[in-house]
């Protein structure tokens, strides 16, 4: 893709665009966005400012035209989202923000280069500064699809790797503890060993993602020049006992030639499984000639439970209030009035039609809406029809969508093309909720450029996305059913840390995964999908393969506290259906639900919030949060024309409600 690459001149938007190239893209302009008049910085949430007086060498020694804009806005809108939940005013921000100088900045570069398809980002840990970038970027007239290859990387690694690819930049501003004024102007490589060590004393970023300092590139693998900095001036904004703020002012900074000219692009690409990811491909790999030989042989360690089509009747739409959860299943876009066939367009809004009427007949201190839904599991009669409902879902939400499962069922009553089952939670009055959804590509995890969010974070329970085994970089599908087996584990598994780190200062203790549902096109993979999920609960003492693993990896268990049994392993539901029912024609899909392992607020219900036919044993689960104790086990077989349900171990009552398959039998 042709890329223009937002500069701010530091390590990090230089870094991101060595790998854009090496990824195979085409860097075509630069784009900058600087301070008004005199300033040499300006305090602002988004941009680095210092050092915007040599952002034009930087681009010159890159030979690349570069486009500025001043900053004329300021921080509007300080939230964790950036527009609205509600899709008719998603798109609509303060024209005071500072977020809406990019939006310009960017219109400018599509009306000189309308063949850019892509955008750099050098963001690594901020969400703030992702989800407007992305929020821009993704505007219709704009539509770039965001690069940030460094998002979610190790800090100490990622350092390291600059340094290894060549790439030299100097401190220009310092603003944390243990920095001062005495190092400014050095280099990363000087500052390597200080920065290791603050962060162990402080726990500082070292690569500076708590504002700890900034930097200049003065040297990269795309540079044709280098840039001498020259005379400097240092100025103290604010000294104290704790850290000084200071920047340099470059005077008369230029560039001049390479003694070795242009250097080959170097960047070390992260692998595509970490540790865990490698310790599961290997649990997947084992013994795969007799997991399939096998597979004819589950039904001798589960008991089978045979359901004929025959004495099936599909059941009607539902909801049902659990606290301040509410249930609706079986949502279908067929039109009882109309026996006329019906577009799968109109099905899903006649279904999105339904259940907003749901919500707003909900027993509820105030009328629900769509920006209510927490998690959807969509299912559709063929993934052929896939494209065709998203053309209609994804106008239906705005920022924070809730997230989702898509699968196939061939089995679906005739003329019906999808079945909606929804979970939405009553947050009046307002409880916290966050959503993580990163639409920039990566080697984190798969993109979500689309209506869905990887993970939604509301009353302490956290929803994951359906995954598939993507690879991040560029969302092509590995043919390997085992690769993709850990890859798509891996996907779940870092989509989690981030949302729980997303969450630090916010007394979140260390959370727990809850359980879950794999699905599959073959039962022959059950036993392969079964070893990689036992596997999670693996410690690196547990694994004596002999394999060295890369210094800073993770390598303990992440699923969180044991079961009440002492299992580390989460229940897991293993739902078989037939070839091509997944997305992509992917080979499994898992969706996970976890707790952040903070107890929630209580929730006192009056008697108008509470709905009618809810008994009084029903109140200790009013509260959410409530359902992570009492784990049940349960296994059986359960066959219905389009999908086998092989292996079940169930949980609590509210993970029951939310794998509602059960309720399509």
């Amino acid at each position: 893709m042709k890329v223009v690459g937002l500069l701010s001149g530091g390590k990090d938007s230089c870094y991101n665009l060595v790998h854009c190239v090496q990824q195979g893209h085409e860097l075509v302009a630069l784009a900058t966005l600087a301070p008004p008049g005199s300033k040499d910085e300006l305090d602002s949430y988004m941009y680095q400012t210092v050092g915007h007086d040599a952002v034009h060498l930087v681009a010159e020694a890159m030979g690349l035209p570069l486009y500025r804009r001043i900053i004329k806005g300021t921080a509007v809108n300080q939230r964790s989202e950036y527009g609205s939940r509600t899709a008719s005013s998603s798109t609509s921000s303060s024209t005071e923000d500072e977020t809406e100088d990019l939006y310009h900045l960017l219109a400018d570069v599509k009306a000189h280069h309308p063949d850019i398809q892509a955008v750099s980002v050098g963001a690594i840990l901020s969400n703030y500064q992702r989800v407007r970038v992305e929020h821009v970027a993704l505007r219709p007239d704009i539509n770039l699809t965001p690069l940030t290859f460094l998002w979610q990387r190790s800090q100490s690694e990622l350092y390291a790797e600059m340094l290894d690819a060549g790439l030299v930049s100097i401190l220009i501003k310092v603003a944390g503890i243990g920095l001062d004024e005495r190092d400014l102007g050095k280099t990363l490589g000087q500052m390597q060993m200080k920065l290791e060590r603050l962060s162990s004393m402080y726990g500082a970023h070292v690569c500076g993602e708590g504002g700890e300092y900034e930097t200049l590139t003065i040297d990269s693998p795309l540079f044709r020049k280098r840039i001498e900095v020259g005379e400097t001036e240092t100025v103290v904004h604010s000294d104290s006992g704790f850290g000084s703020v200071s920047y340099l002012r470059l005077k008369n900074a230029r560039l001049v030639d390479k003694e070795d000219g242009l250097t080959a692009t170097t960047a070390r690409t992260p692998p595509l499984l970490d540790a865990i990811g490698r310790r599961t491909l290997r649990a997947a790999q084992a013994e795969e000639d007799a997991s399939r030989t096998n597979a004819a042989d589950l039904s001798n360690r589960v008991s089978s439970l045979d359901i004929k089509d025959s004495s099936l009747e599909y059941p009607s739409p539902s909801i049902r209030r659990k606290g301040r959860y509410l249930v609706m299943s079986n949502i279908t876009g067929l039109s009882t009035s109309s026996p006329s066939p019906v577009s799968v367009e109109d099905q899903v809004a006649n279904a999105f039609g339904t259940i907003r009427s749901l919500l707003s007949s909900a027993l509820s201190s105030q009328p629900l809406g769509m920006q209510h839904i927490t998690h959807i599991n969509l299912y559709l009669r063929s993934q052929t029809q896939f494209a065709r409902v998203n053309s209609v879902y994804r106008t239906l939400f705005g920022v924070s969508p809730p997230t989702r499962a898509c699968v196939a069922l061939t089995s679906l009553p005739p003329g019906c093309d999808l079945v909606i089952n929804a979970i939405a939670f009553d947050d009046m009055p307002a409880f916290d909720r966050r959503a993580l959804h990163v639409q920039g590509r990566s080697f984190w995890a798969p993109a979500n450029i689309g209506p869905y969010s990887q993970s939604l974070v509301q009353a302490e329970k956290i929803w994951v996305a359906g995954q598939i085994g993507l690879t991040p970089a560029d969302l092509s599908l590995p043919k390997e059913e085992e690769l993709q087996t850990a890859l798509s584990v891996q996907h779940a598994r870092r989509i989690l840390k981030a949302t729980m780190n997303d969450m630090g200062g916010r007394s979140v203790e260390k959370g727990w995964v809850e359980g879950g549902i794999c699905w599959l096109d073959d039962v022959g993979r059950v036993e392969i999908a079964r070893r990689a999920w036992m596997c999670q609960g693996e410690s690196d003492d547990d694994d004596d393969d002999g394999e060295e693993e890369k210094e800073g990896e993770e390598t303990e268990n992440w699923l969180g506290q044991t079961g009440g049994d002492g299992s580390k392993v989460r229940p897991m539901l293993f739902v078989v259906l037939p070839k091509a029912s997944l997305p992509r024609s992917a080979a499994i899909e898992w969706q996970l639900t976890a707790h952040t392992g903070r107890i929630p607020p209580p929730i006192e219900l009056t008697e108008d919030t509470v709905p009618s036919d809810e008994s009084e044993d029903d109140d200790d689960d009013n509260e959410p949060g409530s359902d992570t104790t009492d784990v049940r086990i349960t296994r059986q077989t359960a066959t219905v024309e389009s999908f086998e349900v092989v292996h079940t171990i169930t949980s609590s009552s509210l993970n029951i409600v939310l794998f509602s398959s059960a309720e399509m039998t």
